[in-house]
């Protein structure tokens, strides 16, 4: 008699620093998901293979990346998480793990998805935190930079914030929000949308910069927008400070909210 297969969803906390990016590659064993499954595939006695809800670049961090896999073996919430620790690097932490409707999908079923930059704009950078803010020395004009942003909001075509090598057959996603707020010398970018183009958030963001930077003036954000041309953005921003915040889904599947999220 065949055994039940169940799909779980987990909730991953990490700092991309040491890694090539989550997606596992043919290039290299340094990726989240890599580990991941190797961890996952040692509890559950059987080869595991996740799925996640939104893929980070090389040294971006989560706050909570959601992936879910199907199993055969049966194992409490608790041995999924502790379990996974205990074979998990320092820097990727399972933080919950929940048996779903096996037509949840990590991916295909979220609504929407938050990334958030916190850049360090100070004379200096720290030390201490020199992988998770970006540093920006020069002054920046949030109040530039908010009406910057405010062109961007709505389902657009995006093809000048796109990755050259981005594969997605369409450029329109829809931002639903961009909240620019400072915090001392630390300003945070978060940034809400159904779905992200490759790079889309580092380019938007690096195009920001030259706004609060005085380089361009707002309005021509709505320009660079309109003309479909990546050349005419900015540059794509470091990985540094860019961190994913989660993804957000309809209540019925019982996902934590991305407003749960320590961040």
């Amino acid at each position: 008699m065949a055994k039940e297969i169940s799909r779980i969803a987990v909730g991953v906390e990490y700092d991309g620093t040491a890694y090539k990016g989550f997606q596992k590659q043919k290039s290299t064993n340094e990726t989240i998901q890599g580990f991941i499954d190797v961890a996952l595939s040692q509890i559950a006695d059987q080869k595991i293979n996740t799925t996640c809800s939104g893929r980070t670049d090389t040294g971006v961090h989560a706050y909570c990346q959601i992936i879910h896999f199907d199993t055969a073996a049966f194992r409490a919430k608790k041995a999924w998480i502790q379990g996974g620790n205990a074979l998990l690097p320092k820097d990727i932490r399972f933080i919950w793990a929940q048996k779903v409707s096996n037509n949840f999908h990590s991916r295909f079923s979220a609504i929407s998805r938050t990334y958030r930059y916190i850049i360090r704009n100070s004379s200096f950078p720290s030390a201490l935190n020199r992988n998770r803010h970006l540093w920006i020395k020069e002054d920046l004009d949030l109040l530039g930079m908010r009406r910057a942003s405010s062109y961007l909001i709505g389902e657009q075509d995006f093809a000048s914030f796109r990755s050259s090598t981005c594969e997605s057959k369409t450029s329109l996603r829809k931002i639903h929000s961009i909240r620019i707020q400072k915090q001392s010398e630390l300003v945070l970018i978060d940034i809400t949308a159904n779905a992200f183009l490759l790079n889309m958030v580092r380019i938007i963001v690096g195009t920001l910069l030259e706004v609060g930077s005085k380089k361009i003036t707002p309005k021509e954000v709505k320009l660079i927008l309109s003309a479909k041309d990546r050349k005419l953005a900015g540059k794509t921003s470091s990985p540094e400070g860019l961190y994913f915040v989660g993804a957000s889904y309809l209540k019925k599947f019982k996902i934590p909210p991305v407003s749960n999220c320590k961040c």
